[in-house]
């Protein structure tokens, strides 16, 4: 349940959910959520100096890992990853380009386009038949070796839609499909192997899908920036953040509007971010970022000069214009804005708008913009120290700066520093961390633009689709859809929108998917998630009570200091649930949740009464009633919400907590009495 008192329907704690923004070309990140990546001594190589693979401005263009390491290359990417043989996208967004098949016209191409065209509306409609019929016609095409088919088909299996849940017959599926380049089946094998701990193997799959992402990030039309919106918090619907999660239909969004179309250079600036990173649940529109952006500058807001200057080194929705890009980052350096120094050192780096190349100004602009906390200089510093570039080359002075940049939340730094672990080169051989790092670029990548017609599907309540495609997500190794879906299964699963092995799920089927995407999403951090783990083995939801292993959940939740979890282990060693009876320990988890979260005082003040009242009255009326709690909670809760809740009696809950009062003052008075006269029978009347 996710609740203080867990056990007694009194508190309700709540998770909120937060985004981490990507940079671009000359803009550094904003991190909503710090990045944080803690690092001692002995993480650094005492010599690192002479490394084998350690690029060079010398060999700069002679050998290949040189060009692996070179960061101011022409951008240039080849083809968008986002248009793999398994996207979706092109099915959801009747503007985008189609997928590429086998050839013009191939046979094997047109049943997978109508397949999953046909599935997504199945999903949507609630038709099971035509779901099945969709699922048929995926696998001709998997069986035809297409390998968009052949992914869908494997997270068909591995889900057990349609068919008997199988990891291994997915895994195969997804092997396929991964070797014909299919980089959506790429992160899914990669995610089964950071799952198993097999990092040598992952290592490499997500260094590929990370670097696919930062490439897709400058040509794709769909944002660079994460936004994980979660639909609950805890047990609760996220409301507030689905609220600004409607794009142009949002109150808060046609607020601005007004404003901007009022002449207000604040309202304009920010509108403009909205369109050019594809915010709040808006499509990406590089023209109206460029529209409002102007409008801000005619007003003289600085922050919009230096995106303006950003979207002419781009080229984005404009033609790329150097000169005219040099022109407003010197603009707004002048004010002064410290990112956009960040930017006048690319341009000197690369000689572009400039006279010519100038090392030193590039740095110089650089540290200015490092000095002032810009996580693009520090970055844009640590590749120039890495390959000594205009300087003398110093990985640890380099690594230093790129975990600056890092704990910024800077996407390219992320990467490189996850190469550093990789390679060994400055910082120690750690392929766990380089696999974590790799992974957190990798889902920035262009398949996560599912995320967002998942959540237009679930703000427009077609939650069948919803489903589907966090589903989808799920099976890439995302955590937030992981725990999206699950959600949407356990809230709204019994109105006939989760497909099972033969037809609309079964109860158990439902359960058990629910409870594999909780624990997926647990393993990757998610304390909610081991919660309601262990909420289902302790009231037995879904799978058979189970004590001791509801204890291993609460004890996962803790571990990440989870005060929810402490005090449910607190509670299970006061009652002797799955754990020994141990009212010291009861104690010791209470007060942990104190410390942890000060909005567990009001119930650890009533658990510590409750060992009170055991330790000193345990076989009293009170005892016996605290004890009854866990099995008469469900009902109570379920009660208050379907009643008390929906019709706003307060004054029943009133009349139900004098009853309780009522009930005590009498049991203490027959006490009383019996005290006063021991020759009196208990059960004789007063």
């Amino acid at each position: 349940m996710a609740r203080f008192l867990h056990h007694r329907p009194l508190l309700l704690l709540a998770a909120v959910s937060v985004a981490i923004v990507a940079s671009s070309l000359v803009r550094p990140a904003a991190a909503v959520r710090p990045f944080v990546l803690v690092l001692s001594v002995d993480d650094f190589l005492k010599d690192s100096s002479a490394h084998p693979s350690l690029p060079s401005a010398d060999s700069a263009g002679a050998d290949g890992d040189a060009d692996e390491w070179d960061d101011f290359s022409d951008d240039s990417p080849g083809a968008d990853p986002l248009l793999s043989p398994s996207s979706w996208v092109p099915l959801l967004d009747p503007s985008s380009s189609p997928p590429p098949g086998d050839g013009p016209d191939s046979p094997a191409d047109s049943l997978f386009v109508a397949g999953a065209r046909a599935m997504l509306s199945a999903a949507s409609e609630g038709d099971d038949a035509a779901f099945i019929t969709a699922a048929a016609q995926i696998e001709a095409a998997a069986t035809a070796g297409h390998p968009g088919a052949q992914s869908a088909l494997a997270f068909l299996s591995g889900a057990g839609m349609t068919r008997p849940a199988s990891r291994s017959r997915a895994f195969l599926l997804h092997k396929f499909a991964a070797d014909a380049g299919d980089l959506q089946s790429k992160m899914a094998i990669a995610y089964s192997y950071f799952r198993q701990e097999m990092y040598e193997e992952a290592v490499v799959l997500y260094a590929e899908l990370a670097e696919a992402a930062l490439t897709s990030s400058l040509i794709s039309k769909e944002p660079p920036v994460i936004e994980p919106i979660r639909l609950h918090s805890g047990t609760e619907e996220n409301k507030e953040a689905l609220r600004k999660s409607r794009g142009e239909d949002d109150e808060d969004f046609q607020i601005t509007e007004y404003q901007a179309q009022r002449g207000n250079a604040g309202a304009m600036y920010k509108l403009g971010l909205l369109y050019y990173y594809g915010l709040r649940g808006l499509r990406r529109d590089y023209r109206k970022a460029f529209h409002w952006f102007s409008k801000a500058v005619e007003k003289g807001d600085t922050r919009a000069m230096e995106l303006l200057g950003e979207i002419y080194a781009r080229g984005a929705g404009v033609e790329r214009n150097y000169t005219e890009a040099y022109k407003w980052l010197a603009l707004a350096a002048k004010q002064p804005h410290y990112s956009a120094y960040n930017g006048l050192g690319y341009l000197y780096v690369k000689g572009y708008g400039v006279e010519k190349k100038n090392l030193t100004k590039a740095r110089e602009y650089f540290k200015l913009a490092a000095d002032n906390k810009e996580a693009g200089g520090h970055y844009n510093l640590g590749v120039l120290y890495l390959k000594g570039i205009g300087v003398k080359r110093d990985i640890i002075e380099a690594s230093n700066h790129l975990l600056q940049a890092v704990n910024a939340g800077q996407p390219k730094a992320i990467y490189q520093v996850a190469k550093l672990f990789q390679k060994g080169i400055g910082l120690k051989r750690n392929l766990h961390m380089a696999t974590m790092l790799y992974k957190s670029v990798a889902e920035r990548g262009p398949w996560s633009s599912l995320s967002r017609w998942a959540l237009e599907s679930y703000l427009k309540g077609d939650l069948g689709k919803a489903l589907l495609l966090y589903s989808r997500m799920a099976d890439l190794g995302y955590e937030v859809a992981q725990s999206n879906a699950a959600w949407i299964l356990d809230r709204y699963g019994d109105q006939s929108i989760c497909m099972g092995e033969s037809g609309f799920c079964t109860d158990m089927e439902r359960h058990l998917r629910s409870h594999a995407l909780w624990w997926q999403a647990s393993e990757q951090g998610n304390e909610h998630a081991a919660l309601l783990i262990g909420d289902a083995y302790y009231y037995g939801r879904g799978v058979a009570r189970d004590y001791e292993r509801a204890a291993e959940a609460y004890m996962h939740a803790q571990s990440q200091s989870n005060a929810q979890a402490m005090f449910n282990l607190g509670y299970m060693h006061e009652h002797g649930h799955g754990l020994p009876l141990d009212l010291h320990l009861a104690k010791r988890y209470y007060d942990q949740a104190v410390e942890v979260d000060s909005a567990a005082k009001l119930p650890v003040m009533l658990a510590l009464t409750s060992l009170w009242l055991r330790k000193n009255y345990a076989d009293s009326f009170m005892v016996r009633f605290i004890d009854s709690l866990p099995e008469i909670y469900p009902v109570v809760e379920e009660w208050v919400e379907d009643v008390l809740m929906d019709e706003g009696n307060a004054t029943i809950l009133t009349l139900f907590a004098c009853l309780v009062t009522v009930l005590y003052l009498r049991e203490r008075q027959r006490r009383q009495v019996a005290a006063a006269n021991p020759q009196q029978p208990d059960g004789a009347a007063m």
